[in-house]
């Protein structure tokens, strides 16, 4: 009697690879009835036939591939894959990667699509503009394919402790307590892409990281996609402190909005700083979001182009006078 183990790889969420109720593992079993399959965390143990053992591990990898790749394995799909067939319906134009539940992400902007085109050619990007039109979404998106394919070991996200009209001293709880809602945003766009257990895990073991700004210093960031959000609200020194941690094998993305400046009125946005100092060097692009990029409620566009418009006036009208 044959017997072997086929380990899934630490990239495939066994959620997802094993369906709701094991779902999953026992159209497995009944599409393979010569061989008992016995499944308990990574491992699937395999007893009887060779030949037959060999075929299923085939399928199993292309099953594992499939479910890393899309984040999703339906029954449809584990039929059509050992048959030999493409699943359907899960190709779209500027697509990102497949979320939780098989959910779409791709770049839904031209400005979108293009910090896709610009994440491919360079390690450092800057992506300026308003709430709500998608940079901080898509980095992450971005992020979270290179983790998926093996290009990188870890994610690491981070925005400033800034607070905008509220102190972190009134908060209540310890420092991880008081400074969560500013990372909270991060959470919610991973939640999208990544099934709860499996997010759970790679943040217990250190293979994304959520942490303020500050927590950066002293570090040497490789083999890893870094972002920076909300970086308007960085010092000269912070976002200084934060490019020069770049090691190898990383891509960094600072995102922020240069209208949402947070810092007191004589401290100068480090990220306004760091994009006229940085402009000319090679490896480094910048993409304007605007507007059009909004992806929110069809509202949102409406307001961030009325508050837009009434600083202009007040600009205009400073002039005159």
């Amino acid at each position: 009697m044959f017997e072997i183990v086929f380990e899934l790889s630490s990239l495939a969420d066994t959620a997802v690879f094993y369906g709701i109720n094991n779902s999953n593992m026992q159209l497995i079993k009944n599409l393979h009835p010569n061989l008992r399959i016995v499944a308990r965390g990574n491992a699937i143990k395999i007893i009887g036939n060779q030949q037959d053992a060999d075929k299923l591990i085939v399928n199993l990898q292309k099953l594992e591939k499939f479910s890393i790749d899309n984040n999703q394995l339906t029954e449809k799909n584990i039929i059509e894959l050992i048959k030999g067939e493409n699943p359907k319906d899960i190709s779209f134009q500027n697509l990102i990667m497949h979320g939780v539940g098989g959910k779409s992400i791709f770049a839904r902007t031209k400005n979108q699509q293009r910090l896709v085109e610009e994440f491919e050619k360079n390690d450092l990007l800057f992506a300026i503009g308003p709430a709500g039109s998608g940079k901080t979404y898509t980095a992450i998106a971005l992020a979270v394919r290179a983790l998926k394919n093996k290009q990188i070991k870890k994610i690491i996200l981070s925005r400033p402790a800034v607070e905008a009209g509220e102190k972190l001293g009134f908060l209540p709880g310890d420092m991880k307590e008081k400074i969560d809602p500013y990372l909270q945003p991060l959470y919610d766009a991973l939640q999208d892409m990544i099934t709860p257990l499996k997010l759970k895990e790679y943040m217990e073991n250190g293979t994304i990281q959520i942490a303020p700004l500050a927590f950066m210093r002293g570090r040497t960031l490789s083999d890893a996609v870094v972002i920076l959000d909300e970086a308007q609200n960085s010092t000269i020194m912070q976002i200084k402190m934060f490019l020069t941690r770049m090691g190898l094998n990383t891509k960094m993305i600072v995102t922020g909005d240069i209208t949402q400046i947070d810092l007191p009125r004589d401290q100068k946005s480090g990220l306004i700083d760091a994009l006229n100092l940085l402009g000319n060097i090679k490896g480094i692009a910048r993409i304007d979001f605007d507007v059009n990029d909004i992806v929110r409620h069809r509202l949102v566009q409406q307001i961030v182009q009325a508050y837009d418009n009434r600083a202009m006036n007040e600009r205009q009208k400073n002039t005159k006078e």
